[in-house]
């Protein structure tokens, strides 16, 4: 399926090369000690944005329902949703340098799917069958992913600041760098939105599994609950004090490479339902006459 002749992974990868774009342009502005203009790089995301969309819906029509069916689509989907919530976060907040590290990381993501073919294997129809509340369970669960993945960006620019803090050194792109109150700030509604949506998900592949008994790997269930686990502990430590404001910077950024490894798994397909037995034969019944 084509739109003005171009096919869904090249709208992709033009969007991808404007996120590139947007991230040299950015990197530029910064290694010369100068804010980069905010209306360019925001029309340069959203232009992307929009073109990655065009290729992400393309790909949605052919497969008949969200893309979701394997490693690229999964991943470009989690890129898709970094940039979504950069535009909402970097104009609600109006953080400096925060379009710098998230374009690099939704290019580095982007790009990375569309040089591997083998991630992207053919889905002829939508994995999710005649389940709207999987879909929904499932992208919902893979945008909170996006979540997960913007806070480990703000988590990497709160460390930053607070080395430079100790150091005292306050020149050079460090300078740019919002107040580390401010990205304490972001980081804990980033994790308590991830976590929200991402619970949400949960509950309804759980009751949509019981109430309609769906098949689904055992180790898929597994791998999203040990995520859950994973930043419900993050915050509860928080709220407890047991885990400081670095650490906590720390562990989220180091918990999102952990949550791209656990991608592979959610891409297994539900075992084929197994075929009804053979009516038994009744040996009392009369033989058909020949």
């Amino acid at each position: 399926m084509t739109l003005f002749g171009l096919t869904d992974r090249s709208w992709i990868l033009i969007g991808v090369v404007l996120y590139w774009a947007a991230f040299f342009y950015a990197t530029a502005a910064t290694l010369r000690s100068r804010r980069h203009s905010h209306l360019l790089m925001l029309a340069l995301v959203a232009t992307g944005l929009g073109l990655h969309t065009a290729g992400l819906y393309l790909r949605g029509l052919q497969v008949g329902g969200c893309p979701l069916g394997n490693t690229f689509e999964i991943l470009q989907f989690i890129t898709w949703s970094c940039i979504v919530l950069y535009l909402v976060v970097g104009s609600a907040f109006r953080v400096s340098l925060l379009g710098f590290f998230t374009t690099g990381l939704a290019a580095l993501l982007g790009l990375g799917s569309l040089l591997v073919p083998a991630l992207d294997a053919a889905t002829r129809r939508s994995v999710f069958g005649p389940h709207p509340l999987v879909e929904f369970h499932a992208a919902l669960g893979l945008f909170s992913y996006g979540v997960f993945g913007l806070l480990a960006v703000t988590s990497l620019m709160y460390l930053l600041q607070n080395y430079s803090l100790k150091r005292k050194d306050f020149r050079g792109p460090l300078s740019f760098l919002p107040s580390i109150l401010q990205l304490d700030q972001i980081n804990h509604r980033l994790l308590l939105t991830g976590l929200v949506l991402l619970s949400i998900a949960l509950a309804t592949g759980v009751y949509t599994f019981l109430s309609e008994t769906v098949s689904l790997p055992a180790i898929k269930l597994f791998v999203i609950v040990l995520v859950w686990i994973a930043y419900l502990g993050v915050m509860l430590l928080r709220w407890s004090r047991l885990l400081h404001t670095s650490s906590t910077a720390w562990v989220c950024l180091l918990l999102f490479p952990l949550v791209l490894v656990s991608v592979w798994p959610l891409t297994l397909k539900s075992p084929p339902p197994e075929p009804p037995p053979p009516p038994a034969l009744n040996p009392a019944a009369p033989l058909p006459e020949r």
